[in-house]
């Protein structure tokens, strides 16, 4: 049987999603019963840009996904700037909404004077605090995980070595694990390409960090855009290989837009995922929004159900 090409996809999803009760959209044990596995797919709320946050989530929901993940920035600067009612606001909105926050990425984007892997031990101990304060935030909202990205504030800076950036970094993840051992937040350590930066640039590499901090506060996040740029494996190997710490997939295809909006097959990758019993979000992350937010948002979508019931 050949494998059906995105168009195709496209058209048997909808065809589904006719024949689906509207409630299923919204019910994950409802929708795994559909899909065949167990899935739960969230968004990334930077996708909507301008969007007021009650609009973001009625539509997400409306779309049919279940989970939420919060650009920090797209709400303020630093995150100290939010007050607590403000933030109960945005978690029962979601909640309202059907929606649960799961937690934050982008953690260090649009911020100054932060870095995880600079040799000055002031800003190093400032980036700690910041992230700290980040957990708190995150939990607040009703949220699990940090997503450490941030490529511009983790490069390696002029003189220092790998190893120098590995202790620094470590020092960082250290000083912020009594925050995360409060609020029950873990952070999820993003491996991306060396196009976007220099450090922890492949799966093997950022996993080397996740086992020295030895942890179960300290885990990783796998990216498709970011595996199909930096792995010398296909992306169902790295899964497969690396799934005991992974807590968190981002889902998005090489082209920087979402899933099934380029040549990324997905089938295989969800068959991994099923494989080694992935139990996490699977969330859409966009960088090229030139489809649209909506047409990302539910085309992305429609693709990854009819991917997940492709699955053996």
């Amino acid at each position: 049987m050949s494998t059906p090409t995105r168009r195709e996809f496209l058209k048997q999803a909808a065809g589904m999603a006719s024949l689906l009760p509207v409630a299923s959209m919204c019910d994950p044990a409802r929708a795994a019963e559909a899909t065949g596995w167990q899935t739960r797919f969230a968004i990334c709320n930077e996708t909507f840009e301008d969007w007021p946050h009650e609009k973001v989530v009625d539509f997400v929901a409306d779309c049919g996904y279940t989970g939420l993940e919060i650009a920090p920035f797209t709400f303020a600067t630093y995150v100290t700037d939010i007050s607590a009612a403000r933030r109960t606001t945005l978690r029962s909105q979601a909640e309202r909404a059907g929606l649960k926050i799961l937690g934050l990425h982008w953690l260090l984007a649009k911020t100054e004077g932060l870095h995880l892997t600079t040799p000055d031990a002031d800003v190093r101990r400032k980036t700690a605090d910041y992230l700290g304060e980040l957990a708190r935030f995150c939990a607040d909202l009703g949220g699990e995980v940090l997503v450490l990205g941030s490529p511009k504030q983790r490069n390696l800076l002029p003189g220092v070595t790998r190893q120098q950036a590995f202790d620094n970094a470590a020092e960082v993840l250290g000083r912020m694990l009594p925050v995360l051992e409060k609020t029950g937040v873990r952070v999820a350590i993003e491996p991306l390409a060396p196009a976007e930066t220099n450090f922890l640039t492949h799966a093997a590499e950022a996993l080397e960090l996740v086992r020295r901090m030895d942890v179960p506060q300290i885990q990783l996040l796998l990216d498709c855009k970011a595996m199909a740029g930096g792995e010398q494996q296909p992306i169902p190997e790295v899964i497969r290989r690396h799934h005991a710490a992974m807590i968190h997939f981002h889902a998005n295809d090489p082209n920087l837009q979402g899933p099934g909006f380029g040549d990324l097959n997905f089938v295989p990758v969800f068959q991994a995922l099923k494989d080694v019993a992935y139990r996490g979000w699977i969330s859409v992350e966009v960088f090229d929004y030139t489809p649209g937010a909506e047409r990302l948002a539910r085309e992305s979508l429609s693709y990854m159900r009819q991917c997940a019931k492709e699955v053996t």
